[in-house]
């Protein structure tokens, strides 16, 4: 965790999030996976079927489902859940960015409302 915070500066900021457009070339290359970090109520309303769903407060017990050999894009509605669940990770040793335009603007980017 002290080498993650020691990259908390503005010039190593963009290798921790991708926008929409980055994430998408990446997962039709199938070099990443998007992880919907939201709760249940939330995944019940509406669904992201290309997402592997582990809600962010049962990551902790959930590990062993993340694959170690692809980056993780951490997912939720906007950004702010995502980016807290990026940090556990990288804490936990994984290769991940959370999307930083999140999961609206993505299904927004998908559905051509560019």
């Amino acid at each position: 965790m002290k080498d993650f915070a020691r990259k908390i500066i503005p010039s190593e900021m963009k290798n921790m999030h991708m926008n929409v457009e980055e994430f998408i070339s990446l997962y039709n290359k199938k070099e990443c996976i998007l992880l919907d970090i939201r709760v249940p109520f939330e995944t019940d309303l509406w669904q992201v079927n290309s997402a592997l769903k582990i809600p962010a407060n049962e990551l902790p017990d959930r590990l062993d489902e993340l694959p170690k050999d692809k980056l993780i894009v951490t997912a939720c509605p906007r950004n702010n859940r995502s980016n807290m669940a990026m940090v556990y990770l990288k804490s936990e040793g994984f290769n991940v960015k959370y999307l930083e335009d999140g999961l609206l603007k993505l299904l927004e980017h998908l559905r051509g409302n560019k």
